[in-house]
């Protein structure tokens, strides 16, 4: 009986620190999947930010008069023809 519970003691400690390593690990891969999942929801949230930020610009620079001009805060109001104002009344059509 007594090689038995020593052999039993021998291992016991091996078991407990296999249950301690396990636990150790199971705590760092929720604290990655965590970190991660944390991550990607930051990224979504910056994702809209921008773009909701682009399409007020866009609806900014769309919110001109005229359909092909656009305001530009260094160069003023640009237009896509060079310039020069297209009537739709006065086009000739072909």
């Amino acid at each position: 009986m007594t090689l038995i519970s020593t052999a039993s003691q021998e291992v016991a400690w091996l078991n407990a620190v296999n249950i301690a390593l396990g636990v150790v690990v199971a705590i760092c891969l929720g604290v990655l999947v965590l970190g991660v999942l944390r991550d990607l929801q930051l990224r979504a949230r910056n994702r809209v930010a921008v773009s909701k930020g682009l399409d007020r610009e866009m609806r900014e620079m769309m919110g001109t008069a005229d359909d092909h001009a656009f305001a530009v805060p260094n160069l003023g109001l640009t237009m896509a023809d060079g310039g020069e104002r297209v009537d739709k009344r006065t086009k000739k059509s072909r």
